[in-house]
């Protein structure tokens, strides 16, 4: 079963005027993981495609999607799966990958159907592509390792980097996802924007009981929305994107947008933000 929702990008100005609903309603996705279903949320941020896919006791294909305007949705398109349970299969192109929890599965413009089977829970990123790059299989030891941050400013973590220039070749799409060590809660402080690209958060690990309060807005403007468990919320361009959790988490970010360079970024003054 698949179902794909729309989300259509709107001006920093409209967002300022949007109460806790509408906010929600233009930004925040929960719902993306759904037993014996392929769910995904169209943007017109760049046009990124996020989802999920749990294929539970059967297999799952994902191909046609009408949104994309083209006979597969690849044709024109790359695309990223994060699995964020446990060991699941994913087939592309005549061959089966086994994609372990914490894994990263990049697959090339062109492949053709993608089809999911096993006890994954996989997390889908999908942007348009100009040409096609190797299909790449990332193990988590084999992820670019950035260790940022410190314990006294509650924001010691690991950056684990996937679709990177110096890990796995990519047209525009950059993946990865960041962890915390015990104690830190804090993420992406000071804040930055990069109005050169948009980007996307999924929030998993956490516990059910737990939440993390998302910030967003322009830096004179700031807004929050509140996050559970393996739920995503798009940030625009004009936006910053930073965090903070009631308890232990894992977020993986990705971006789409003029370019790869990871460090793209106009960094924001602590005392600037509003």
């Amino acid at each position: 079963m698949l179902t794909v929702e729309t989300r259509y990008a709107i001006d920093p100005q409209t967002a300022k005027g949007l109460d806790t609903q509408g906010l929600r309603s233009h930004f925040h996705a929960d719902g993306l993981f759904a037993e014996g279903e392929i769910r995904l949320v169209y943007t017109h941020y760049d046009r990124l495609i996020l989802g999920g896919a749990v294929p539970g006791a059967g297999a799952l294909t994902l191909d046609h999607v009408a949104e994309t305007g083209t006979p597969s949705m690849l044709d024109r398109r790359e695309m990223g799966i994060l699995n964020v349970g446990e060991a699941g299969e994913v087939s592309v192109g005549g061959t089966n990958y086994t994609v372990n929890n914490g894994d990263v599965l990049y697959i090339g413009m062109g492949s053709g159907p993608v089809t999911f089977a096993g006890k994954g829970r996989f997390y889908i990123l999908s942007a348009p592509a100009h040409r096609s790059c190797p299909t790449k299989l990332i193990r988590i030891e084999d992820a670019r390792r950035v260790e940022l941050g410190a314990s006294e400013t509650c924001n010691e973590r690991v950056i684990l980097q996937f679709l990177h220039p110096e890990v796995a070749e990519s047209c525009q799409l950059l993946m990865g996802y960041t962890q915390f060590a015990p104690g830190s809660v804090w993420n992406t402080m000071p804040a930055h924007v990069h109005d050169r690209r948009m980007e996307a958060y999924l929030y998993f690990d956490l516990a059910d009981d737990q939440r993390v309060f998302h910030f967003m807005g322009q830096p004179e403007e700031t807004r929050h929305i509140v996050m559970g468990n393996e739920e995503a919320v798009i940030s625009p361009p004009w936006s910053i994107h930073c965090g903070a959790g009631t308890g232990a988490y894992t977020f993986c970010w990705a971006m789409a947008g003029d370019n790869v360079d990871f460090t793209d970024m106009d960094m924001v003054a602590m005392g600037d933000l509003r």
